[in-house]
């Protein structure tokens, strides 16, 4: 059986808070780690004379610091290192497993927005037909790329509430550069109501301090919908006047 280092080392909660593995992936992300802090958050715990991440160099040493090699390991195998058990070799061989069925899946394209069209036809499925007010969000990059797409809220016939902070709060969990406003008329008419209006102008000026762009809002009214892009009405809400309403192409 492999022997870990026989001095005596420090245990990862006596490390500094940035120099802890779990920590810095909260805070850094997990690009930042290296192949050693990884492999030491999937060990967990160490022994009584080495840490988790001791425990991980001397495993990748064994390995050349070789992940091909490390990948052809075995339950079994990794058992003869001190330290790790069954529980933590299932551990160790699962997530090298998930790394390569992902590498090998085929990466879905991500829809891309390039007017108001697009995006009612991407919606669209999750608000037709619906027999009370929807909101949703659309949540895109830079180069209005969808990130996700989220459900906000529902109402009754004729309203929905659609909370600010929950929006934003989705936004800023996904590090979002814009968003996409969507709601729908069950009475078939798209024309925005002045609430409707009143929450575009709230947002709009809610998103300029965590500079989010709001990039449209779209009410959707079965094969119609209205856009405020469209009607060039996101920078100045309060000002519709002759709006158009559009019937979509199928």
């Amino acid at each position: 059986m492999f022997d870990p280092l026989e001095v005596q080392q420090l245990k990862i909660q006596d490390w500094a808070k940035a120099d802890r593995p779990r920590e810095k992936l909260m805070q850094k992300g997990s690009a930042v780690l290296t192949d050693t802090e990884l492999l030491g958050i999937l060990i967990g715990s160490g022994t009584n004379r080495v840490s988790a991440v001791n425990l991980a160099q001397l495993i990748l040493k064994h390995y050349d610091n070789n992940l091909d090699l490390l990948a052809k390991c075995s339950v079994k195998e990794l058992q003869r290192f001190k330290g790790i058990g069954e529980a933590k070799a299932i551990t160790i061989v699962s997530a090298i497993e998930l790394g390569r069925r992902r590498t090998g899946q085929d990466i879905p394209p991500r829809p891309r927005f390039y007017d108001s069209g697009s995006v009612y036809h991407f919606i669209k499925p999750n608000l037709l037909d619906k027999a009370i007010e929807e909101f949703w969000v659309i949540l895109i990059n830079r180069a209005n790329f969808l990130i996700k797409k989220q459900f906000i809220s529902s109402g009754g016939l004729t309203a929905t509430s659609a909370d600010p902070k929950v929006i934003f709060k989705a936004a800023l969990d996904h590090q979002t550069a814009g968003i996409i406003l969507v709601h729908n008329h069950p009475s078939g008419n798209p024309e925005p109501s002045a609430k409707d209006i009143a929450l575009t102008k709230k947002l709009i000026d809610g998103g300029k301090l965590l500079d989010i762009a709001v990039v449209d809002h779209i009410i959707v009214a079965g094969r119609a919908y209205f856009s405020f892009a469209d009607e060039k009405l996101l920078f100045n809400p309060a000002s519709s006047s002759s709006s158009v309403v559009r019937e979509a192409s199928t």
